[in-house]
């Protein structure tokens, strides 16, 4: 197995390299017999532009939050990238306290990604089952679902049965919910 590309953004050596590279991923996947499409594409670091690049990439296409509540609970929530989440209304959906968003160095420490880079894959990482993965109801409804593998330069596709079947394997049992809409 070749190792991984270098992150195209960061300078070699100026960061720690990445608990888990995407192709251990893949493997991972694989082994759990779950079938998975990988597509290569510049780095993107915004839903914005991954609209630009993805082309005719079908599925659903996702975003996700990783946020820390008032009891230091962590979160992964992932939805659907045109969802507008109210971040007052979640806590009322996961059972959580007011929630802000988790800090870049938590993120890499918990999840092992960079920001632009997260994923509900990552949680191959956390092994110390620290974060609470909720999948948005309407997301799971949606087939392909893709998500980055780890990297922002790279998009995954798994079925919605798929995605939880992985996310069981690390020892994460998905809160599915349907999430507050923000007004608007």
């Amino acid at each position: 197995m070749s190792a991984p590309p270098p992150d195209p953004i960061v300078p070699a050596g100026t960061l720690p390299p990445l608990p888990t590279s995407p192709e251990t991923l893949l493997a991972r996947l694989d082994a759990l017999g779950v079938a998975n499409r990988t597509v290569t594409h510049p780095p993107v670091f915004t839903v914005e532009e991954s609209r630009a690049l993805r082309g005719e990439l079908p599925g659903g296409h996702c975003k996700n939050l990783f946020l820390k509540d008032a009891k230091d609970r962590l979160w992964l929530v992932v939805a659907l990238e045109e969802t507008p989440v109210d971040l007052k209304g979640l806590p009322a959906a996961m059972g959580s306290a007011r929630v802000s968003f988790g800090r870049p160095d938590l993120l890499f420490e918990v999840l092992g990604v960079r920001p632009g880079s997260v994923t509900p894959f990552a949680a191959i990482n956390d092994t110390a089952g620290r974060v609470t993965v909720v999948l948005e109801r309407a997301m799971l409804a949606h087939d392909p679902l893709n998500y980055h593998p780890l990297v922002n330069h790279r998009t995954t596709a798994v079925s919605p049965d798929g995605l939880v079947a992985f996310l069981r394997a690390t020892g994460h049992q998905p809160l599915v919910v349907d999430l507050p809409r923000r007004a608007g």
